[in-house]
Formats: C-alpha cells, sequence, structure tokens
C-alpha cells in the first residue's frame, strides 16, 4: 500500500553490546500481542499478558466492567475491549487520553481510513513538491523559509527534539489531516502521526528519562505516517466482527474518581499509577502535544501536571496538600523525615531537592485520596490489581511502594490478597534491584 512513497527504516530493537536481541524483557510487547496497542504506546507501559492474567485471575467474564483509574495510553481498555469487557478508563494527560479514545474505537470502516489517507498523502506531497521539497528525497538541501511553531509552543518542546525540515514537513501533513476534522478519519490519522512524531520523525530516544538523540536533518515524513495508518488499517481489518462492547474514557484526575462514575459499578481495576520518582511524565508526550495541540505552551503542560498525582518535584505547588492523608501514617513520615536529613547531610540545597521529602508526603496521600474515593464506585467484592515499583531516587533512600500502598488500601478497608513480583530492575545508583510488583486488592463494601 501507498508504494510511491519511501519507506522509513523502522525503529531498532533493543540488543546488548553483543547485538543479541533483548527478548527477556517482562516490559516488552510480544508480537502477537502488538494489534491496537502498537498504535501508540508510552515505553514504559506495563505488558498486554500482565493485564490478561489478572482478568484471568479475577474470573472476569464478557459484560463486566473493567476500570484502569490510570489508564494512560489504554492497555488495560484495550485487553479489556478484546475480552468483550465494558472498559472504563482516566486520564488527566490529554494526549493520552486521546489516544486510549482512538485506541478503543474499532467502528470505522478501515476501507474509509486507507481512503481518506491516500488523499492526505497526495494532497500533502503534492504541496511539498511546490515548495521544491521532495518527501521521497532525504537529505535534500533547501533554501525555502521553513515554518515554525508559535514562539511559546517551541519554547515547551524538550530542545532540539525534532529538526527544523522534519518539523515543517509535519506541520504541512498536518494541515491536510485537519482538511478532514469532520470525517472519522481525522482522529485516527491524527494518532498515526503522534505515534510517527515520536518513533520516526522526531529526535527522541526513551531510556530511564526521555531525552534527545541524534539530530535527523530530514525524513520521509508522509511515509513514516503512512506506516502507522497501515498499522492501524491492518489491525481493523483482522477483526472477526465488530460486537464488541464500548469504552469510556474520562478526561480526568484520577483522585475524584468518585465523583465521576456510578455507585457500585465497577467489577475489577487494573492499573499502574506513576511511581515515586524524578520522572516528568509529561515529557514523554511533550512532542506530540505541543504539535499536535494538545498543548498550546508550557501553562497548558502544568495544568495538565496539576490534575495528576504528584510523583516527581517537578509537578509540586505550594497549594497542594495531598499529604495531609498520610500525617498520621508513620512509616511515611519516617522515610520523608530521613530522605530530609539525607539532604540535609550531603548538603543538597536546590530548589527541587528540597521537595523531595514533601513529594514523596504528597504522593502516598495522592494515592490514599484515590483509593478512598474509588471505593464508592466498586462492587462489594471487586477485585483490584495495581502495579507499582520500588524506588531510591530521593537521595537513595529506599522506597517500598508496593508495601506502602498496602497498608494504605487496608487502612481504607480493603482486603490485601497478596502482593506479586511482576518483575526486577537493577537500579545504577543504589546497585540494588528494585522490586516492580502488583498488589492485589479485594473491596468488601462499606461496613454497615
Amino acid at each position: 500500500m501507498w508504494t510511491n512513497y519511501i519507506q522509513p527504516p523502522l525503529p531498532l530493537e533493543l540488543s546488548d553490546t553483543n547485538g543479541r536481541v533483548l527478548s527477556d524483557n517482562a516490559n516488552s510487547v510480544k508480537v502477537e500481542d502488538r494489534a491496537f496497542h502498537e498504535w501508540y504506546r508510552f515505553v514504559l507501559s506495563y505488558p498486554p499478558h500482565l493485564v490478561r492474567e489478572y482478568i484471568h485471575r479475577f474470573s472476569l467474564n464478557p459484560g463486566n466492567v473493567l476500570l484502569d483509574p490510570f489508564c494512560g495510553t489504554g492497555t488495560t481498555l484495550v485487553e479489556a475491549k478484546l475480552g468483550k469487557l465494558h472498559g472504563i478508563g482516566t486520564e488527566a494527560n490529554p494526549f493520552p487520553h486521546f489516544a486510549s479514545s482512538v485506541k478503543t474505537d474499532w467502528s470505522v470502516s478501515p476501507t474509509e481510513i486507507e481512503t481518506a489517507a491516500t488523499q492526505v498523502a497526495d494532497s500533502a506531497y503534492k504541496m511539498l513538491l511546490e515548495q521544491g521539497l521532495d518527501d521521497n528525497i532525504i537529505s535534500q538541501g533547501n533554501s525555502i523559509p521553513l515554518r515554525q511553531l508559535p514562539a511559546t509552543a517551541e519554547k515547551a518542546l524538550i530542545k532540539n527534539s525534532i529538526s527544523p525540515l522534519p518539523l515543517h514537513k509535519t506541520l504541512v501533513l498536518l494541515d491536510n489531516i485537519k482538511a478532514f476534522s469532520n470525517t472519522p478519519f481525522y482522529r485516527y490519522g491524527l494518532l498515526a502521526l503522534g505515534k510517527a512524531l515520536v518513533t520516526t520523525i522526531g529526535n527522541l530516544k526513551f531510556g530511564p528519562e526521555v531525552g534527545v538523540g541524534k539530530q535527523k536533518q530530514d525524513v520521509a515524513v508522509i511515509a513514516a505516517w503512512l506506516i502507522e495508518i497501515d498499522r492501524i488499517v491492518r489491525d481493523l481489518r483482522s477483526l472477526d466482527d465488530r460486537a464488541f462492547p464500548p469504552t469510556h474514557v474520562h478526561l480526568t484526575d484520577a483522585r475524584e474518581i468518585g465523583t465521576i462514575l456510578p455507585a457500585c459499578s465497577v467489577d475489577a481495576v487494573i492499573t499502574s499509577p506513576p511511581y515515586p520518582n524524578e520522572k516528568d511524565y509529561t515529557r514523554t508526550t511533550r512532542l506530540e502535544s505541543i504539535i499536535l495541540g494538545f498543548a498550546e505552551d508550557i501553562h497548558g503542560v502544568q495544568t495538565v501536571k496539576r490534575q495528576l498525582v504528584r510523583s516527581n518535584t517537578r509537578s509540586v505547588y505550594s497549594t497542594d496538600d495531598d499529604e495531609q492523608w498520610v500525617v498520621s501514617h508513620k512509616e511515611i513520615q519516617r522515610l520523608a523525615n530521613e530522605i530530609e536529613q539525607r539532604r540535609i547531610e550531603l548538603g543538597k540545597n536546590s530548589g527541587f531537592e528540597r521537595q523531595y521529602a514533601r513529594v514523596t508526603q504528597l504522593y502516598f496521600g495522592g494515592m490514599a485520596r484515590h483509593l478512598a474515593g474509588l471505593r464508592r464506585v466498586l462492587k462489594p467484592g471487586a477485585r483490584l490489581a495495581y502495579v507499582v515499583g520500588d524506588q531510591a531516587s530521593y537521595l537513595r533512600v529506599m522506597i517500598r511502594t508496593g508495601a506502602l500502598l498496602a497498608d494504605l488500601a487496608e487502612r481504607l478497608d480493603y482486603q490485601v490478597e497478596g502482593i506479586d513480583l511482576f518483575r526486577t530492575r537493577f537500579a545504577t545508583a543504589t546497585q540494588v534491584d528494585l522490586r516492580e510488583e502488583v498488589v492485589v486488592l479485594k473491596w468488601p463494601g462499606f461496613k454497615k
């Protein structure tokens, strides 16, 4: 399909220093699981097979309601739909919310997407040719004035996360996609461009943190986009039928979930909240969010941060008060005091370092607030799985996230069924293995 456009190389698989493919990563997506999930996916997302395991363990059947209150890019929601469960998600970050919504809407005709994409590609290609740019010829010189983002939008991007010429081509392509804004195709075309931006068009690299890699002076932008369109079309055509239950994704703060959903409406929860560390989760989606218009500038990004559980010092504000939820929790207060004492001993006095103790309290306070509000929407007997990880980001003080989350849940009258080991990962800073775990809970109902 679309053979008139050159095909850029696909992203390389991760490999070790001997060139062997690292296929034993428990967080990776198996080939047979890529349908729908690979339309757009966080690099830090948990794998689909983990969701299926807990769907099976919780004995969920078609028609049951499965909630993911931190749904991100929709791993749980896609698996719920494939299992013919009613999926409900909440997500405060606009672009992941959009991605989850599109990834779980399979009602559109794949032929309609294919036809519209062909028109968009041909129109964008012709427009670039008229400017003296052939998108099928890479590393060409050019002397034309290139389009740019507004200064406020550019300032919100990670510096050098996209090169000038690929950005220009992307904006031309985006204009042509927007010409179809009143059609079912539009959302899929936009999501495909978001995926192409982070995997092929931009200069991002993903490791423990999102950063900037090798600068690409030119990219076959239209071809990169068509690869993602083709993925969507193929997955939709693979469906044997369209008799899947609807999925509902709410753009909202997970700490307010008790005010969003009907009482006693949820059979199970499978989710992965943010971990208490120094990862700014809005950076992961910054490139596509700004270019595609889901945030206009840094103020828009900050608005999003205010709707997230506080998990890093770059999203802490003076008016935050979630720490009140854990003021009497001795272990969390001990951890906060240990972090603060370590900071003083080491002479760490930057503004961010001074917030380490407070963000620890805010994180667990925010999770307690979430769990408290969640009780209202759960059916008695509802089962829950929270994927969380130990952390030592704050001056190497170990935070056993799973154990603390289980204790908070128990104090809110949840029953703790267990803490399962998902995987371990070696932390170079502390030279110890950190556990990623699944905290398994049961909600017995409110005491009478």
